[in-house]
């Protein structure tokens, strides 16, 4: 690699972290006659970790949808690590995925697979179609799924069944799975809301961390505003479909938290 090659890779990287991971313009989504979405704007830098907050029925669940463009907005811009979500043909959307990493309430594993199967999932938008069908990943996927799982402390789970693991460590297969994946932006729904106290606070600890180190943007949609104090950057907030508050984390204060709820 020539002197000019690593300026030019520099200058992208540069670029890359420059720009928001993440950005809702004006963002409207119509269901019917009622607005899920009503003119939403937040945006979200790489490393920065942003707690989503509201009742049920504010419209997380659709911001989520618009994101990952399961559903089409009727106003307003989506643009994902850069890119413009609606100027994408199926195949461009199809490629843009493989940066965007889904962790769910439920975790989403196999349970009869091994702890480091479940890993390897997230290699499959990277992996020729014949290692998929086969299950057969490069020696190379093997080794970055196990860094991945020592990343969130279950290299020794590694060969354990998903379903033998406590729900906090199969909450960590997630994150090691977006890891393989090679996210540079994390959307996690409620990923702590079948968590018992202490071991939603070591999820929600190890997210954090591995966003900072790696520069991975996270939206991660809460219930428990103690959580969201203790873990975001910022804090956004929603109601009946509209943005109520977008604030760095240490000048949110209970009432305005409560003023969502109310």
């Amino acid at each position: 690699m020539t002197v000019l090659d690593r300026i030019a890779i520099s200058a992208e990287m540069a670029m890359a972290q420059s720009q928001p991971a993440l950005l809702l313009d004006r963002v409207r989504k119509r269901y019917g006659a009622s607005f899920a979405l009503d003119d939403v704007s937040f945006s979200i830098a790489p490393g920065e970790v942003v707690a989503l907050l509201g009742p049920s029925g504010a419209g997380k669940s659709t911001v989520f949808r618009c994101i990952s463009r399961l559903a089409t907005i009727d106003g307003g811009r989506v643009a994902v690590l850069g890119q413009d979500m609606a100027g994408m043909d199926r195949r461009a959307l199809r490629e843009h995925r493989r940066g965007i990493g889904l962790i769910f309430q439920q975790f989403n594993l196999i349970g009869r697979s091994t702890a480091l199967d479940n890993t390897l999932a997230g290699r499959l938008g990277h992996a020729p179609t014949w290692r998929v069908l086969l299950r057969q990943f490069s020696a190379d996927d093997r080794q970055l799924a196990l860094a991945a799982l020592d990343r969130v402390g279950l290299l020794d789970k590694a060969y354990q069944r998903a379903d033998s693991l406590s729900g906090g460590q199969q909450q960590r297969v997630a994150i090691a799975r977006v890891l393989a994946q090679q996210s540079r932006l994390v959307l996690a729904d409620e990923p702590v809301a079948s968590l018992d106290p202490a071991a939603a606070a070591n999820v929600l600890g190890v997210l954090r961390d591995i966003a900072r180190e790696r520069g991975i943007a996270v939206l991660c949609s809460l219930h428990q505003t103690d959580l969201a104090r203790r873990y975001a950057d910022r804090i956004v907030a929603m109601r009946h479909g509209k943005l109520m508050l977008d604030q760095p984390t240490a000048t949110v204060t209970v009432p305005s938290l409560n003023a969502v709820y109310a």
